[in-house]
């Protein structure tokens, strides 16, 4: 029996589709159907039952899927010991970032670790929208805080985003500049919405209190945020960094300057029931000791994060 062909039947599991999984993993949906026949012939059991557009486990299928998930794991991990850092990274990763600032920072630092690994190959995906992660048979993510399931995954933070107010010239002119944060509720918002649905809206202030923000445009990144605030459509929470240059041309204004900025957080996540590639393990490595030695020579506008493992 080949542990190959165990982890694609994982794959089948998990996007509960024969051609979702060939489509994933860029295999003809004959050699997976051919494969998983095999396989169901050497157990001598049916693993599915097979429908038109979907197939859902047997019992027989369930059962194998529980019994192997952690055998996979162990698989994974006695490699990774008995080869430590000697052996070469091959393989597929498909990795998930979700559109922040540092986007093109941690790009940077995915290709620094193809290079060290030629045998591998690599898929970005960049998203603002929801994507489940082991149903996409995606390896790794880099995703803000609160937008994935806190039990299911388990996150390294990367990064600190430090959210400031901003506005143009435009729309100062028109509307009378808010003086304290609890004016900002009678004002318009650009609102933002996070990739798992739902709306950052409700600003925390101080310990107990939060302000919840009203208007009448609601969007998905960074992008279309900025152009809506230099447009002059209403007052929008960005960071600092990325909007750095509008405000020293004049084009953006920063309110509130007096007051300390709120902190959210981007995480590399991975999930915790699901077993670990030899490869991601490393690029996790890779991509802390990254951070590590940023942090020490503190380099860049990056906020670094401390190295340390936080279970969610």
């Amino acid at each position: 029996m080949k542990t190959e062909d165990i982890a694609l039947f994982h794959r089948i599991v998990e996007t509960g589709s024969l051609v979702e999984a060939a489509d994933i993993l860029n295999l003809p949906k004959s050699t997976l159907s051919r494969r998983l026949q095999a396989l169901e012939d050497e157990l001598n059991v049916k693993l599915f039952h097979r429908q038109s557009r979907a197939m859902s486990l047997t019992a027989s299928g369930s059962h194998f899927y529980s019994k192997t998930t952690p055998l996979l794991a162990a698989l994974e991990q006695t490699r990774t010991e008995l080869t430590g850092h000697k052996s070469d990274v091959s393989g597929h990763l498909r990795i998930l970032i979700v559109p922040v600032p540092e986007q093109l920072w941690i790009t940077r630092v995915i290709f620094d670790f193809m290079d060290q690994n030629p045998k591998l190959s690599v898929e970005l995906i960049v998203s603002a929208e929801p994507q489940n992660m082991i149903r996409n048979n995606i390896d790794l993510a880099f995703l803000l805080e609160d937008t994935f399931n806190e039990t299911e995954m388990v996150a390294r933070h990367i990064c600190d985003e430090k959210i400031h107010f901003f506005a143009s010239p435009d729309y100062i002119k028109n509307s009378p500049v808010p003086i304290s944060l609890e004016e900002l509720p009678n004002h318009n918002s650009i609102l933002f919405r996070y990739p798992n649905g739902r709306i950052f809206n409700n600003f925390p202030i101080g310990e107990d209190k939060v302000l919840t923000l009203k208007g009448n445009l609601c969007v998905n990144n960074l992008e279309a945020i900025l152009e809506a605030t230099l447009t002059g459509r209403g007052i929008s929470m960005m960071p600092r960094p990325y909007v750095q240059e509008f405000i020293d041309n004049g084009q953006l204004i920063m309110l509130f300057e007096e007051i300390g900025p709120f902190e959210g957080k981007c995480y590399l996540v991975y999930p915790s029931r699901r077993f670990i590639s030899l490869a991601s393990q490393r690029f996790i490595d890779f991509m802390m000791n990254t951070l590590e030695q940023h942090k020490q020579s503190n380099a860049g506008n990056i906020g670094i994060a401390a190295h340390g493992l936080i279970h969610r």
